[in-house]
């Protein structure tokens, strides 16, 4: 991963892959706010209320630094592959990618109750001026593969779901969490927030492997959501981040 300047959107970024970067943090002089829609959106009528809201204000659309989206659930690699094309389409239509790489995060999952029809939009994150000296930052959500390459063969224990398994799954995600905080000059003491996304049990591995190496921060606590990771064969999905305003969005009548 590297660190990259994003001058037009007031943010740096952490590279990923063509989909999605691994995290951004907001350039000195700005802050991330994140929005939660009271009501999920089908993806492409969630970017129209995006549009709406970076308008009213004031900030560009390159000020779009993360998404986060539901899925009715898990894609096939192909089919991921597939989704990804008609969402970059639209970043490239707004002049938010740049000639190597995207620089919005993204987190997609898949909830076990109450899932939409569609891919549809759950949050988004933006920067906006602020004299705040905190560091203000959004991690993607990262999922128990090995390899930035997302492959069968990189998932952690394949196939695999029992307390042990899943156990080195969520081990394996704090890291990587760990390292993309450490890459965007922040630590778990700097995070207000933290989602965990597994279908799985929780409990037996919960306190040793996903909070204690958050340290004092564990005690806030993670949201759990009973979702899949958005790939078949994943199961366990994490994101953190670290703002002081979150918003939410009334949708109803979107």
């Amino acid at each position: 991963m590297e660190l990259l300047d994003n001058a037009r959107g007031g943010y740096r970024f952490l590279t990923g892959i063509p989909a999605f970067s691994s995290g951004a943090v907001a350039m000195a002089g700005f802050e991330v706010v994140r929005v939660t829609l009271n009501r999920p959106l089908p993806y492409r009528l969630g970017f129209d209320a995006i549009d709406a809201h970076l308008a009213g204000a004031g900030r560009p659309r390159q000020a779009l630094c993360a998404m986060e989206l539901r899925s009715p659930k898990p894609f096939s690699f192909d089919g991921f592959d597939e989704f990804n094309d008609g969402y970059r389409s639209i970043l490239s239509d707004w002049d938010i990618l740049l000639p190597d790489h995207n620089p919005v995060a993204r987190s997609n999952v898949a909830p076990v109750v109450a899932a939409p029809a569609e891919p549809s939009l759950y949050a988004f994150s933006y920067t906006a001026p602020s004299d705040a000296p905190s560091t203000s930052f959004v991690v993607a959500g990262a999922a128990d593969v090995a390899r930035q390459s997302l492959t069968e063969r990189a998932i952690v224990r394949a196939g695999e779901t029992s307390a042990d398994a899943m156990a080195e799954k969520a081990a394996h995600v704090m890291a990587l969490m760990a390292t993309r905080l450490a890459a965007l000059g922040a630590g778990w003491a700097d995070v207000t927030g933290g989602n965990v996304y597994t279908a799985e049990v929780l409990q037996p591995y919960l306190a040793d492997t996903v909070l204690a190496p958050m340290g004092a921060t564990a005690i806030h606590g993670i949201h759990w959501h009973m979702a899949r990771p958005p790939i078949e064969g994943l199961a366990f999905e994490m994101d953190v981040r670290g703002v002081t305003r979150e918003v939410r969005l009334d949708t109803d009548g979107a």
